[in-house]
């Protein structure tokens, strides 16, 4: 209990009118610093508007207002002149307060005492650092403050029985001494005990591997927050709720309950898209969170446009640290039928995964890809097993539309006949992209793409390996991959390297919805050196639940063909 002494000696003067009401009271505080004014003008805000009549009732409301903001920073001895100005009638007034604080309360004493375990827990000596010093004004909030965060962290690190045996805050106004007395009784700190799953349909080994704790650590809320997250990461779970079981501790130990509810078996998601060059596009998505009790899953994508129409199928294997290692076996079929580009491909994959504190990726892969193709004036069939490694990286802050956020992203790969290759090849390709906010109405987005194919027979490397420019993800104002070199029949054959970039700059306009201005440029280019296009334009971006919907008008300036192109799309930017 805390018990206060408050003797404040309140001089008032004031020249006042009673009985007149004023529809809006407008405060004018003089004489106070920053801190004292914020405060003051905080207390005298609360007061209701029904109130704030000119009258000696509300005198009073606004002395014991202006007391209570004082006293809480230290100040018991305040001087007080009120003044009406500006009265043009009984609805329109000024009060006019003119406040000398006096001489401020100052600590006399601190006596903070803990027993138990906690008296050598480092975590509570560094906490008493920060209490009020002797000699310190008064500030009834930092002795709240401390108070409160004893016990909060007392209950984060498992001190379970603990309490005060003394909270006190002695004010003497007359003598501007404070007196801060906390003893706290911590008791023993207890450590984790058993882990108990309920409704789980995985093994409990491969939620066991998860654990960021062991039976017998010291508890810390934390951990246990760390596992809760662990857990929801997997995407095998509804929902997850660990509990640490405070009502049955045993002995010096506390049992963790885990109630889990398994994701549904299948889930489907769909994405739409339409721009001018590629017309309507549909993605279908098909994801069985856990196929199995040993926490492997499935993932079905199937995208149909126009131009090209894919199905990739994606199996995941967990290893022992489920979170940060991984198999990855896939399988996908794709027909392009684009611009002077028509191929059939048929490829798999198995790649290992490492995840990292640092938020970076690797992943090593060997990929077979068989492509059936005709591109510009060259037939071809190209079997390829192609090693790969792939580093990546992406963080995003702000939910599904980030202020903050970016991506890094670079594949290596290569292909040699000694490795049942039709040809000798290697392939880079990189992206960067970053969203920075000035505040939370002003955002900037910035990406930049690059590759290069290096090989002495590149009319036998299959489309899907060449680079192209132009559409809804590159440069906006060309069609989907309408920008590369061309063959003597001036029909696209693809490029050996490819660079586009885009800056782009989005202003809230109001709620969720947001205006964008951009500007796209790059090139896809083989021997000679690349002639750059750039494309500016303007947009629309809606931040939905589930994602930023994006529609742009984008202009080539070196385009012929068509002078304006629309996009219209749903996804993630980063």
């Amino acid at each position: 209990m805390i018990k206060k002494r408050l003797i404040p000696w309140v001089v008032v003067t004031a020249t006042w009118v009673p009985g007149v009401a004023i529809a809006d009271v407008d405060f004018e505080i003089k004489g106070l610093d920053d801190a004292l004014e914020k405060n003051v003008s905080v207390y005298l805000d609360a007061i209701p508007d029904g109130e704030r009549k000119l009258t000696f009732r509300f005198q009073s409301r606004v002395t014991d207002e202006i007391n209570k903001a004082l006293q809480a920073l230290g100040y018991y001895d305040p001087t007080i002149t009120y003044t009406v100005e500006d009265k043009t009638s009984i609805d329109d007034a000024t009060v006019v307060l003119d406040i000398a604080p006096g001489e401020p309360v100052r600590i006399a004493e601190v006596d903070v005492e803990l027993t138990g375990d906690a008296k050598t827990d480092e975590a509570f000596t560094d906490l008493l650092k920060t209490a009020p010093k002797v000699g310190d004004v008064l500030n009834q909030g930092q002795y709240d403050a401390l108070k409160s965060s004893i016990q909060s962290l007392a209950v984060r690190r498992g001190y379970f029985d603990a309490e005060y045996t003394l909270s006190r805050l002695e004010v003497a106004p007359g003598r501007h001494q404070a007196f801060i007395r906390l003893h706290f009784s911590s008791g023993m700190r207890y450590h984790f005990g058993p882990v108990v799953y309920h409704n789980s349909q995985i093994n409990e080994e491969r939620l066991d591997s998860m654990l960021t704790f062991k039976e017998g650590d010291p508890y810390l809320v934390s951990d246990l927050g760390a596992f809760n997250q662990s857990l929801s990461n997997t995407g095998w779970f509804s929902s997850v709720l660990v509990e640490a079981g405070i009502d049955v501790l045993r002995d010096d130990r506390v049992p963790i309950s885990v109630n889990l509810a398994p994701s549904p078996r299948n889930q489907f998601e769909t994405g739409i898209g339409y721009s001018t060059d590629v017309g309507p596009r549909v993605k279908i998505g098909w994801k069985k969170p856990w196929f199995n009790s040993r926490g492997h899953s499935l993932n079905t994508d199937l995208y149909v446009s126009k131009p090209k129409q894919t199905l990739e199928s994606t199996y995941k294997i967990p290893l022992e640290d489920v979170q940060r290692e991984y198999y990855q076996v896939q399988v996908g079929l794709e027909n392009l039928d684009n611009n002077d580009t028509e191929s059939l491909e048929l490829t798999s994959s198995i790649s290992r995964h490492w995840k990292y504190d640092t938020g970076w990726q690797r992943a090593l892969y060997l990929r077979w890809l068989y492509s059936d193709y005709t591109q510009g004036s060259v037939s071809n069939i190209s079997n390829l097993i192609l090693p790969g490694i792939n580093f990546s990286r992406v963080r995003s802050r702000g939910g599904a539309m980030p202020y903050w956020g970016d991506k890094q992203s670079i594949t290596f790969e290569a292909g040699d006949p000694a490795l049942l290759s039709d040809i000798s090849l290697f392939r880079v390709v990189g992206q960067t992209a970053w969203i920075r906010s000035l505040n939370s109405d002003n955002r900037f987005l910035t990406r930049v793409n690059a590759g290069g194919i290096f090989t002495d027979e590149f009319d036998r490397v299959p489309p899907s390996l060449r680079f192209f420019a132009g559409g809804d993800n590159s440069i906006r104002g060309y069609s989907y991959e309408s920008i590369s070199p061309r063959d003597d029949e001036g029909k696209l054959e693809g490029g050996s390297y490819m660079t586009t970039g885009t800056l782009e700059y989005n202003y809230r306009v109001t709620g969720n919805w947001w205006g964008a201005l951009f500007v796209d440029g790059g090139d896809a280019w083989t021997s000679s050196d690349p002639e750059w296009k750039t494309s500016a334009g303007v947009g629309v971006r809606w931040e939905s639940p589930v994602g930023p919907i994006r529609f742009d008008i984008a202009h080539g300036f070196d385009n012929k063909d068509d002078d304006f192109m629309i996009h219209f799309s749903l996804g993630p930017e980063l």
